[in-house]
């Protein structure tokens, strides 16, 4: 595990820029050189921001928030003296995307980061990229050191070195990284020895792992206390897996009330646990005699799990509905925060950054999507500038389908992004989202869904459907009038059926089980291609039914989306060496059942952009997204030598009766 001692920076370049349109060189508008001296001429101490997060903790889970089962006086004290936002946001419904945001002060999308990130073997190698500017870079400037204790969770590769893995803190500049997860953190581990940290010995016997970041935070605190700092407290707890302390569980599973709904003892002894680990920090920070001298936030990186402990938000963990991304965020600096206040002013995760630039002396600007909250925390200076919020998961978790949102004042619109349909709440009227009121208020839901239209436009997080418009140049049309003159028809297995070409269509009779990968003789010239199949007729028989569109380079090494006609089933298959690997993928059984291709106009589209492809489907009444994958830590079909080896690719698998294939075309986009 990586030393708590200041480490010399290793930094290691991303392999691909994931920063769309904001140029790591804009901060060098903010980050005067001469700011620090400025500071100092003035005599002031920049200040300490420090920032607890808890994991999944509910809208409804401390005392100060409502909850009369859960016990949290350090952090209710905090409220009293401090100041309670109760239009707090994180920056995402799910925990990666959102420390993301926190590290950047940008929205989860134009990171890259829109997910949860999977361990090993997941065939994506999404990371934070070094190429778009942290907390170290803004803040170091100004002469911060800059901590993290705790989680990460912003690499999705768990082997090698750990300052050598794409997207480490240390690659980020991180003076000090202590107790951050090794190995994929899963549900979670409390006891040592932690799981996920095999290398990390204990410092006491039976060591509890939220103590055990209380202590590293306090010896952080106290060798760094004569000088600025910002530290990222960053709690494992309380996430999926509950276990407690058994004094502390047991006290709970006593108490009143104990199992009722929303009362979960072990949650309780859990958060009882982070409670005291507050406690603790603010001591600290108090004897050293530098509590004045800290901005210190405690928040969550999501919603919670639990849909009773946000009520009455509808919702929860997953979702872009108030329950899934309303949190609870108290700020305390004693001596500049007037105690006892509440605050309704929106705000999210991508403000922490440009507020601690802020505070530090910079001028943070448009090189951030959020915005600085200083004015609101020291009651001076111009109110906070914002108008809109937006948020976007394009995803599938649970139940789940992607969907994206944006809140203008008291009006917020959730929209689907597979059909385009969208609901509208007066959250001012309605914070449980109950009543959706699109259609009485058309003027605001069709000002909302611009707004937007524009906003997913500028984050680029989902490639445009397969129009002439955004792929005009033609690569490949196949339409089967011929015979299959430049395509090799490849087995997958054992060779089996018979393979015709009549009547412009290429059909695949069989009686048993068979795949034949049909791979054309044509490469894409760029990542940014529209693979289109226009199936013909199904089998409508046996259990196999089934048609492929993507690429292949031979029958054990492709990336295909497939159509399963019995079952009206998506998927994607990707194969590398005659292996299958499709870990870590998201569940796309939530679209069984909700795609039909037999109709006369149906057709299924294979979208290539970068290391990520995504699927569409028309059904006869316009393109609808279905879903994306990102394999590039598998291929990196990103790489023109990668791709030169692979061609545009059609299959059939089936085990009886005849499937036909009507064509297929390949577009490329501009360049």
């Amino acid at each position: 595990m990586p030393s708590t001692e200041a480490p010399e920076h290793v930094l290691h370049p991303s392999r691909r820029t994931v920063l769309r349109g904001l140029a790591a060189t804009a901060l060098t508008v903010t980050i005067a050189p001469s700011a620090l001296a400025r500071a100092e001429a003035a005599g002031r101490r920049r200040p300490n921001v420090l920032v607890i997060s808890i994991d999944d903790l509910g809208w409804d889970e401390l005392g100060c928030y409502g909850n009369t089962f859960n016990e949290t006086p350090h952090i209710d004290r905090l409220a009293r003296e401090g100041l309670q936002f109760d239009s707090a946001y994180a920056a995402a419904p799910l925990c990666s995307p959102t420390r993301a945001a926190l590290m950047t002060g940008l929205y989860p999308a134009r990171t890259g980061i829109t997910d949860f990130l999977r361990g090993e073997p997941a065939p994506s190698d999404k990371h934070l990229s070094t190429d778009i500017p942290t907390v170290p870079d803004v803040l170091g400037p100004y002469g911060y050191t800059t901590g993290l204790i705790g989680k990460w969770h912003l690499t999705e590769r768990y082997s090698g070195d750990y300052r050598s893995r794409p997207g480490n803190p240390y690659a980020h500049g991180f003076d000090e990284v202590i107790a951050s997860e090794e190995q994929y953190i899963a549900d979670g581990d409390y006891f040592h020895p932690y799981f996920f940290m095999p290398s990390l010995p204990a410092r006491e016997p039976g060591e509890y792992l939220t103590d055990r970041l209380a202590q590293e935070a306090v010896d952080f605190i106290t060798r760094h206390r004569d000088e600025p700092f910002f530290l990222h407290l960053s709690n494992y707890a309380v996430h999926t897996k509950l276990d407690a302390k058994p004094d502390l569980l047991a006290k709970y599973q006593a108490k009143p009330g104990a199992g009722e709904s929303p009362n979960r003892p072990a949650l309780a002894a859990m958060l009882e646990s982070i409670d005291d680990q507050v406690g603790r920090v603010v001591a600290t920070l108090t004897d050293l005699g530098i509590a004045d001298d800290t901005l210190l936030l405690v928040t969550s990186d999501n919603g919670g799990p639990y849909r009773d402990a946000n009520a009455p938000l509808r919702g929860g963990k997953g979702e872009l509905y108030e329950g899934g991304i309303r949190v609870p965020l108290i700020a305390s600096w004693p001596g500049t925060i007037r105690p006892g206040r509440h605050d309704a002013t929106p705000t999210s995760t991508i403000d922490v950054l440009p507020t601690a630039l802020d505070l530090a002396g910079g001028r943070p600007g448009d090189e951030f999507d959020g915005t600085s909250i200083a004015s609101v925390l020291t009651g001076r200076g111009r109110p906070v500038d914002r108008d809109t919020l937006f948020w976007v998961y394009p995803h599938f978790i649970g139940s789940t389908h992607p969907h994206a949102a944006v809140r203008r004042g008291r009006h917020k619109l959730v929209q689907y992004l597979r059909d385009g349909r969208t609901e509208l709440y007066d959250l001012a009227r309605d914070p449980g989202e109950t009543t959706d009121i699109s259609g009485e208020n058309v003027v605001t839901e069709r000002i909302l869904r611009a707004a937007l239209r524009r906003h997913l436009d500028d984050v680029d997080v989902l490639p445009p459907p397969p129009s002439p418009t955004a792929y005009p140049y033609l690569e490949l049309d196949e339409t089967f009038d011929g015979d299959l003159t430049g395509w090799a028809t490849l087995p997958v297995g054992v060779q089996r059926g018979e393979v015709a070409v009549r009547d412009g269509q290429l059909a695949v009779t069989s009686s048993q089980l068979t795949h034949l990968v049909f791979r054309s003789d044509v490469s894409p010239s760029s990542d940014a291609v529209a693979i289109v199949l226009d199936p013909g007729t199904f089998a409508e028989a046996g259990t196999q039914d089934t048609v492929f569109v993507g690429l292949a380079k031979d029958a054990g090494n492709y990336l295909l989306f497939r159509y399963h006609n019995g079952l009206h089933r998506v998927g994607w298959d990707l194969r590398l060496d005659g292996k299958l690997i499709t870990a870590g993928g998201e569940p796309l059984g939530n679209l069984d059942g909700s795609v039909d291709l037999t109709g006369p106009a149906a057709r299924y589209a294979f979208v290539l952009r970068g290391t990520a492809a995504t699927a569409y489907a028309d059904q006869g009444s316009g393109w609808e997204f279905l879903y994306s994958v990102d394999v590039g830590g598998a291929i990196d079909l990103a790489d023109p030598a990668v791709r030169a080896s692979y061609r545009y690719a059609a299959s059939v698998r089936l085990d009886d009766g005849t499937v036909t294939l009507d064509g297929i075309t390949a577009h490329r986009a501009r360049s």
